[in-house]
């Protein structure tokens, strides 16, 4: 129906439409009754203007900052530098414009807003942290209204702004010369040419030159006792038996360390409107289990969908290395609406869930299965 294979396609009984702007205008204009495309004809071309804008002026520069954090184009340190300038230029005209408007257009929103806002969402999520947001403040209150809608939630789930912004694989650390120069400026009023002055003096040339190690500072679980589980051999196993139950389970159990891995059965808190259409929610899982790549050392799981819909759920499993749920993913933003519980490894029935979780494509817990994605 797309000459070009992609999706999305919508099939009418004209015909078929493709490309997700065009669906969506498509859509828009069928209910005239919600204002999607506005109350008049001119407020149906600030509509199109906006939309315009937001492919031309923020799709672009968005995608340029975002890509490279998943690693879906190579990082370029000239094209970030100016797809950083670019979408600055084009959140200012936004913030500026919403200074004095609740809406991109009238009084209620419209298909320009819903664009807009899903263009922004993932930046937003990644790229977009807390200094890149500050001057901003018109258009981080929009964004921030738009997400809590019912109807935003029930498609992208709890959208949480980036805390951190995210780097780009292959993107050069941070420069930490501020907090050095800092610390250069406190040394000069102590360094003295008596004896007792020069230690504190040595003691904080010390701590300047271990500063970037401390940055550095391996992980805790790096300093676990040696596992004679391989985890890595382990996700090969997974990846190349075709018979999960048969042959890569029993693998499995006989490679586990249980001094060193441990197991947690992991269920999601669904808020009011989500597990109703699946593709939305299988976004919930993709987009949790994007936040996690520092995990990808000490940890393997599955996260999968089940049930029918409007009742579906998200469960999965996972392997941890250490007796604790990792710092890496405590941190993650949507963790809190999650609930882990340990695997009982005396439980027969326990196992058997395990094994189900990670091998079964029927039913889990007698849930339909739907999809499960696996995290290695």
């Amino acid at each position: 129906m797309n000459p070009l294979g992609k999706i999305p396609v919508l099939e009418t009984e004209n015909g078929a439409i493709f490309e997700s702007n065009a669906i969506a205008r498509y859509v828009a204009r069928m209910r005239a009754d919600t204002g999607l495309y506005g109350a008049t004809f001119f407020e149906a071309g600030q509509v199109e203007q906006w939309i315009d804008y937001t492919v031309s002026e923020v799709e672009t520069p968005a995608a340029a900052l975002v890509y490279p954090v998943f690693g879906w184009i190579p990082y370029d340190a000239n094209v970030a530098q100016q797809a950083t300038s670019d979408l600055k230029k084009a959140f200012a005209i936004i913030n500026d414009h919403l200074l004095t408007h609740t809406y991109l257009v009238g009084n209620q929103v419209t298909l320009a807003d819903v664009i807009l806002a899903c263009t922004l969402i993932l930046p937003f999520r990644t790229v977009v942290g807390p200094e890149f947001r500050k001057p901003y403040g018109n258009l981080v209150r929009w964004l921030d209204t738009l997400v809590h809608l019912p109807e935003f939630v029930a498609v992208w789930g709890r959208v949480d702004f980036a805390k951190v912004a995210q780097s780009a694989v292959g993107a050069p650390a941070p420069a930490a010369k501020p907090k050095k120069e800092a610390a250069k400026k406190e040394e000069k009023p102590k360094a003295e040419p008596k004896p007792k002055a020069e230690k504190p003096k040595a003691d904080e040339e010390m701590d300047e030159d271990d500063e970037p190690k401390a940055k550095r500072q391996a992980n805790p679980l790096d300093s676990l006792p040696p596992s004679t589980m391989v985890l890595d051999e382990w996700k090969k196993v997974y990846s190349n038996t075709r018979d999960l139950y048969g042959e890569a389970m029993p693998k499995f159990w006989s490679m586990l360390d249980t001094n060193g891995y441990s197991l947690w059965f992991c269920e999601y808190n669904k808020a009011a409107g989500e597990g109703e259409v699946l593709f939305m929610t299988l976004n919930l899982v993709s987009g949790f289990l994007q936040r996690l790549d520092k995990l990808r050392k000490y940890a393997f799981g599955s996260m999968g969908v089940y049930g029918v819909e409007p009742n579906l759920e998200i469960e999965g499993c996972w392997l941890f290395r250490g007796q604790e749920i990792p710092f890496e993913m405590k941190d993650h933003p949507s963790f809190e609406y999650y609930n882990f519980r340990r695997v009982d490894l005396s439980s027969a029935a326990d196992k058997k869930l395990v094994e189900d979780y990670w091998c079964s494509e029927e039913e889990v817990r007698g849930k339909k299965y739907r999809e499960t994605k696996i995290y290695k």
